[in-house]
């Protein structure tokens, strides 16, 4: 049932198979993959001694890495192991076009290929880059952080993928296999020990059950503890408290038919995540130090004050079940798969050990995915994969922001910030801003102690409902040896059904401060009650001949600070409410469909070398902003002066009915992204030098950006982002033993139209974060003694140029944009291992060896005007590891 589609190049696709496998022999850290289905494919092809030939399923058919006319980068189980990389964020210091973080929570993690890479902290939206482990999609990056073990190989798909990939692929692709189930006995066990009393554990057995079934089992287990503390608190933060189990079986009843099923089950349980302050704003060493509270002000120290130990708690399990059917030249394959996902957290969000407010987390994910593909292999010119893929989806989450016991004194802080001279004592601030605020709650008619004085800021409920089906298919035409021409096309149909429900628990958000004024004003004009100034009694004051100049009076009166002293409250209001979704006028409904598509030409010059060009197009579905920032679109609410309602313009929300005090403009959703890209590119093997290079020009409409902006998230869609470079991998084995790898992205990325950006117009300016250079190279020496026992030293190189990091929507914005905040990578990794001919294996690590310190990422402090938070990197981790191979 194995198969190689080798058309009527068959022979130089042979040679160079052998060629490839005679490198791979010698070559420990290039892909090298060693299971047991290559060694049956290097048989077939007639060469037994292929058996570490390098196969990736790249185009879903089984074919050789340098005959794979894509650019990908493959990382094999051996390479993970040299490397000592055992978490996915490892994974980007040896492929270079693949950026990884996690930042906020655990399960908060963002994949970006070639610059390109969203979703990692709202569920409503899907990734750019799609997650596909054992060909089963992983539709949200919190499912998609299992430790690597039991890998066969990483294959990153660099560029559009849409084409043979069911569901968003607009940016790329990550593809992990893990090793099948053999029919003969074997397994392995590994410990490891390190700094910050770092203890991991894996395992896996593999063997028959009986003559046509065999299984596998393989598990991890991984404990850490934190590289920061919670000083205040005596805790550890940015620890590890992880575990996974897989089990599968694979049953053959006959030569042509397979079955290949596997469950498996993850649970994290940790503090997360590390932070510190760059920029301490007045509002954070003013207000949070009068209520008593301590912040943390280098980064590097990896000190927290917290009021509250985080919590960060993931589950995630499925089963899926592939069937392979061999019919002659046809293989017909089908994946069906289940799973589920269940995250939350809880964390004091504003990071500082004053009792403002923290948030909880609960989100469920249920996801049904079935693909069916057939594809030949036939002796002719033509040959042909089509296939179709359904993904239906459920997710809900329940979320909100408490008030802490600090929260009043800190609003009131800020509240007498204009009144009282520099130097005023904190307590005496504390004291003038609390009688502003009974002030103003007696101006609103609200009962003393009413601001900041509940439990709740907000309360959020979100649901989405995603089903979405595709139909995709390729044709191949070789009409000579070595020259083959690739259409391929995907069409995809997308439906999202979501719900928002919101309730802003504090008074001041309920209540917008010009209308309050402009209310106030009348009910005096008119001699009544506040209560009774009704929409209908305030159009008809102001429709009236002899009472409109004094209505815009008012209306004027109330947008001047000098005359509405209720103005200053403005920055008190955190989190006002928004209409529910959906409601009479926003059906809470995305319907989209694309049709994508490949043209391809590729020729191998000789049996060493291979060229392509291509052509795709690619595409991922509208998404949804499940977050406390999910606003009406600009075409829906038209905000009147200081977002007024009573002076705001018609629009189809507001004569409705719906709209509600302090209502702003947003994303309820993006539109969808649409991608293309032209690559060139060359694969070439020698006696000892492998070589891969691609140049590529790629462009995404509508790239889907999601910005933190100081207390939520806003998601919109960029007219259009580009960029373009290149890519080279390159391998040179010297001599016997010793390898070097060498690779590097180039990116010249431009947002080519980005005018109403959280941060103002962007067209014409290089995206943030994008590094121009990104390099890992690395040095493999292996020693082997006539006995086999064998040395195997390894050291690695990760750089990353100096970039901008993020332009801050409220920080930077506030300067003028002014990128005040870079960062470059310099980490260097080594290891050494000892591997005896019983399979007993020793050795030693160290990431991070010389103990640089970088920046992941930066925010505006939240609620916390003038101060910036960051991520910090991880400092130098090592260890010891016992491996045992049986």
């Amino acid at each position: 049932m194995r198969s190689i589609n080798t058309g009527t190049a068959g022979s130089f696709r042979f040679a160079l198979l052998a060629g490839a496998a005679g490198f791979a022999l010698t070559a420990p850290g290039v892909a090298l993959a060693q299971d047991a289905d290559e060694d049956a494919l290097a048989s077939e092809l007639g060469n037994e001694e292929s058996s570490n030939v390098i196969i990736v399923t790249a185009s879903k058919r089984e074919q050789t890495l340098q005959e794979t006319p894509i650019s990908v980068s493959v990382t094999t189980g051996e390479t993970l192991e040299n490397a000592q990389i055992r978490d996915v964020l490892d994974l980007q210091t040896v492929t270079p076009s693949l950026r990884v973080s996690q930042l906020q929570t655990s399960s908060a993690s963002t994949f970006i290929v070639r610059g390109f890479g969203n979703g990692d902290n709202n569920f409503g939206i899907e990734p750019s880059v799609g997650v596909f482990i054992d060909g089963v999609f992983r539709s949200r990056s919190a499912s998609a952080l299992n430790d690597l073990t039991n890998v066969q190989r990483i294959e990153v798909l660099n560029g559009p993928q849409s084409t043979l990939f069911g569901k968003n692929a607009s940016a790329g692709v990550i593809s992990v296999i893990t090793r099948p189930p053999q029919f003969d006995w074997g397994g392995s066990v590994e410990a490891v020990y390190g700094n910050f009393d770092t203890f991991f554990l894996k395992g896996d057995v593999t063997g028959p059950i009986t003559e046509n079934i065999a299984f596998s089992v393989d598990g991890s287990y991984q404990r850490r503890d934190g590289f920061g503390e919670i000083v205040n608190l005596d805790e550890d933060i940015n620890d590890r408290n992880r575990w996974a189990v897989r089990g599968q079986l694979l049953i053959e009843p006959t030569p042509d038919l397979s079955v290949r099923i596997i469950g498996d089950y993850a649970d994290i349980d940790e503090v997360c995540c590390q932070t510190g302050n760059l920029v301490v704003g007045p509002v954070t060493s003013g207000a949070i130090a009068a209520v008593g509270g301590q912040f943390p002000t280098d980064v590097f120290s990896r000190e927290n004050f917290l009021n509250v130990v985080p919590e960060n708690k993931n589950e995630n399990y499925g089963i899926s079940g592939q069937i392979d059917y061999q019919l002659g030249a046809i293989s017909i394959t089908s994946i069906t798969a289940y799973r589920e996902l269940r995250n939350s957290f809880f964390q004091d969000v504003d990071f500082t050990s004053a009792d403002l407010t923290v948030e909880n987390r609960d989100q469920a994910v249920d996801t049904f995915t079935q693909e069916l593909r057939i594809s030949s292999d036939f002796e002719g010119p033509i040959n042909f994969l089509v296939g179709g893929y359904y993904f239906d989806e459920q997710i809900g989450q329940e979320s909100g922001l408490t008030v802490g016991a600090d929260f009043r004194d800190f609003a009131a802080f800020q509240a007498a910030a204009p009144l009282v001279p520099a130097g005023t004592p904190a307590a005496v601030q504390v004291a003038t801003g609390n009688q502003v605020l009974l002030g103003a709650e007696a101006g609103l008619g609200l009962p003393p102690g009413a601001i900041f004085g509940g439990d709740v800021l907000s309360i959020e409920s979100f649901f989405l409902d995603n089903e979405s089906y595709s139909i995709f298919g390729t044709v191949d035409f070789e009409p000579v040896d070595g020259l083959v021409f690739t259409a391929g096309f995907n069409y995809t149909d997308d439906s999202k059904d979501f719900g928002v429900d919101f309730v802003a628990g504090d008074p001041l958000a309920n209540i917008n401060l010009v209308d309050a004024f402009i209310v106030g004003g009348i009910a005096q004009a008119l001699m009544i009650p506040p209560g009774q100034v009704t929409p209908d009694v305030i159009a008809g004051f102001a429709a009236d001949p002899a009472t409109a100049p004094f209505f815009a009076g008012i209306a004027a009166a109330a947008q001047d600070p000098a005359q509405n002293p209720l103005l200053g409250l403005g920055a008190l209001q955190f989190q006002p409410p928004f209409p529910s979704v959906p409601n009479p006028i926003e059906d809470g409904q995305t319907r989209d469909d694309d049709f994508s598509y490949l043209l391809r030409a590729s020729y191998q010059v000789s049996n060493e070398v291979n060229i392509y060009a291509s052509y795709a197009t690619g595409f991922k579905a509208s998404s949804v902003n499940l977050s406390r920032d999910s606003r009406p679109l600009l075409s829906d609410f038209t905000p009147g002066p200081l977002n007024s309602t009573i002076l705001a313009p018609s629009s189809p929300i507001l004569d409705a009915g719906l709209a509600t005090p302090n209502l702003t403009t947003g994303t309820r959703f993006a539109g969808p992204e649409e991608a293309e890209v032209y690559e060139i590119g060359l694969k070439a093997q020698w006696d000892g030098i492998g070589i891969n290079l691609a140049l590529f020009d790629q462009t995404i409409e509508g790239f889907q950006s999601f910005a933190f902006t100081g207390l939520g998230f806003a998601l919109q869609n960029a007219g259009q982002q580009s960029v373009q470079g290149f890519e080279l991998d390159a391998t040179i084995n010297p001599t016997d033993g010793l390898v070097f790898t060498f690779a590097a992205t180039y990116l010249d990325p431009v947002f080519d139209d980005f005018p109403g950006s959280v941060v103002g117009d962007l067209s014409g300016t290089r995206p943030s974060g994008i590094s121009e250079w990104s390099i890992a190279t690395s040095a493999t020496y292996t020693h082997e003694w006539d006995s086999g026992t064998r040395l195997i030293s390894r050291i690695d190189y990760n750089h990353e140029s100096e970039v901008d990091i993020v332009i801050l929507p409220t920080f930077n914005f506030a300067l003028g944009n002014e990128p005040l905040f870079r960062r470059d990578v310099n980490l260097v990794n080594a290891s050494v291992t000892l591997a005896l001919n019983n399979g007993l294996e020793i050795g030693a690590f160290a990431r991070n060896l010389l103990d640089t310190d970088d920046i992941l990422t930066i925010f505006d402090g939240v609620a916390q005007a003038g101060s910036v938070s960051a991520y910090p990197n991880a400092p130098r981790t090592y260890g010891g590891v016992v491996r045992f191979r049986f």
